[in-house]
């Protein structure tokens, strides 16, 4: 077991009484360094200091600290639109991190030495240096286009597993579904093919922000900080700059939405994507924003989607077993399919496994089973 301060229960104690860390630290007797290191998950109050926090915060224990059980999965969704993450949801997917365990041994060894980002923020400036920083890691200019390539080679080097689905377009609550093993140290990362071409990088720069944050794995600030470094890393402040520039110049709306359409069809991603990057590196310089209005924005995504990640790979639609599995482990690097194909030789597995691992119906268990048998 592991226990935590509720870093959403104290974030609330604070802004509740309009306090900084700083009086916090003050108020308890300790360095605002320490609450630095509780909020981190870095460190843990000892008994005075925790009574006094609690105490000071007027929060009972069970709201004040986590208790968690290191053996069990910590899962994140990437969730559609507005959707809610319920109770089933999480139990769900709880499950699959369950299952996941005994394939673990069938992998191949996995990188210990990982790319990760130690003091995660949301602030721009902080944020524009993480992301200088990736970009130069993997080779990439700071206007260059992030390639599907750069990403998926990424997750690889860190140790985190692949595992491309088709879950439809309108059934599933994810887009994709984040599952890290912290006691066998595995990330399996679940994506749905069935997206949208410009939607799709997004979520996978989200989730390998998570790769390089496991410590923020499942809570509201990790997915706050993912989808902040996701837009940043795949527009970053020199791109949003220089369409800034060239936006503003035009005289209308509709030049604008050209200008940034444009943009998000040479770096593969919405336009909202562009929209956002360059609101947030206004905001940040303290220059105008955009003379277009934000639901407009929206209007022009809705109306420009491209096709879906999975016909683009696979026509005709549904694909052949062993083209789902090919495209799995040539287009996404994944070690999955043979981890799962040496265990169901080595063990027998059967095709209710790959059922409930995978979320699918038994008909494409069984199909994926023979394949993976043979």
């Amino acid at each position: 077991m592991r226990k935590a301060i509720n870093i959403n229960s104290l974030h609330a104690a604070l802004a509740s009484r309009g306090w900084t860390q700083a009086e916090l630290a003050a108020a308890v007797g300790v360095s605002p360094q320490s609450i630095t290191n509780w909020l981190k998950g870095k460190d843990f109050p000892r008994p005075s200091a925790l009574l006094k926090l609690a105490t000071t915060l007027k929060l009972s224990f069970d709201r004040l600290v986590v208790v968690t059980d290191e053996s069990r999965p910590i899962v994140a969704f990437r969730k559609r639109g507005n959707a809610k993450t319920t109770a089933a949801h999480i139990a769900k997917a709880d499950g699959i991190g369950m299952l996941l365990k005994p394939l673990v041994p069938y992998l191949p060894e996995i990188q210990a030495l990982r790319t990760l980002i130690t003091s995660p923020s949301t602030d721009y400036h902080k944020l524009e240096i993480a992301v200088a920083q990736t970009r130069t890691r993997l080779g990439i200019g700071e206007r260059a286009v992030l390639e599907y390539e750069h990403l998926i080679s990424d997750f690889k080097s860190s140790g985190a597993i692949l595992v491309p689905v088709l879950w439809g377009t309108k059934q599933r609550h994810e887009n994709a579904l984040h599952i890290r093993l912290p006691e066998e140290d595995v990330t399996f990362i679940f994506l749905n093919l069935d997206t949208r071409l410009e939607d799709f990088k997004f979520w996978m720069a989200h989730e390998l922000a998570h790769v390089y944050t496991p410590e923020l794995a499942g809570s509201n600030e990790g997915e706050d900080f993912a989808d902040a470094f996701a837009g940043a890393l795949l527009y970053p402040k020199a791109c949003a700059e220089l369409t800034y520039n060239e936006a503003m110049q035009q005289a209308s709306a509709d030049g604008i939405i050209r200008v940034l359409l444009t943009q998000a069809h040479a770096h593969i991603i919405s336009i909202n994507t562009v929209y956002q990057q360059i609101k947030n590196y206004a905001m940040s310089s303290g220059r105008p924003a955009l003379d277009v209005e934000e639901k407009t924005i929206h209007a022009v995504r809705n109306s420009n989607q491209g096709p879906l990640i999975s016909a683009a790979l696979f026509d005709p639609m549904p694909p052949e077993p062993m083209r789902y599995i090919a495209a799995c482990e040539h287009v996404f690097q994944s070690d999955f399919f043979a981890a799962l194909k040496r265990m169901i030789h080595e063990s027998g597995t059967g095709p209710s496994y790959v059922q409930q691992v995978l979320d699918t119906s038994m008909q494409d268990a069984f199909a994926l089973h023979e394949a993976l048998r043979h």
